[in-house]
């Protein structure tokens, strides 16, 4: 997605829930494009020593970049509303669930729910031309007998 040059549709701040025992809230720099979601480690400035002995390292190396592609994802859940927060998981097409929350006026969940449905449907429109341009090609040769 990122080497495709995707317009974003919609940046801003969502928080993760992470994987790890404690399952602690982490907030994510989000791109959401029109192939899926980017999910960046929100800028951090380097320690004050650092910034006078060497250049300061790039603030998003490209492996910490997390891409959760629309072609892989299966659906968008809302789980739940509570106080200013909605509560949504991502659901992978291996099974894998990602969770994150919002507040309520963002409206993450409804926009990357509304990407995803316009990619399959462009994916199935593909489908279906491909299918269409097969099928005449493979009777154009044998022409009326």
């Amino acid at each position: 997605m990122l080497e495709s040059g995707c317009k974003a549709v919609k940046e801003g701040m969502l928080e993760k829930r992470s994987d790890g025992l404690l399952q602690l809230w982490k907030k994510k720099r989000c791109i959401l494009t029109e192939e899926g979601l980017l999910l960046i480690p929100p800028k951090q400035p380097p320690p004050p020593q650092q910034q006078q002995q060497q250049p300061a390292p790039p603030a998003e190396p490209a492996a910490k970049i997390k891409e959760l592609h629309f072609s892989n994802m299966k659906t968008v859940d809302c789980v739940e509303r509570k106080g200013k927060y909605v509560y949504f998981t991502v659901v992978m097409a291996e099974g894998k669930e990602i969770d994150f929350r919002c507040a309520q006026e963002q409206g993450w969940n409804a926009a990357i729910t509304l990407q995803m449905v316009q990619y399959k449907n462009r994916q199935a429109i593909l489908a279906v031309r491909s299918t269409r341009q097969k099928q005449q090609h493979l009777a154009a040769p044998h022409g009326p007998r």
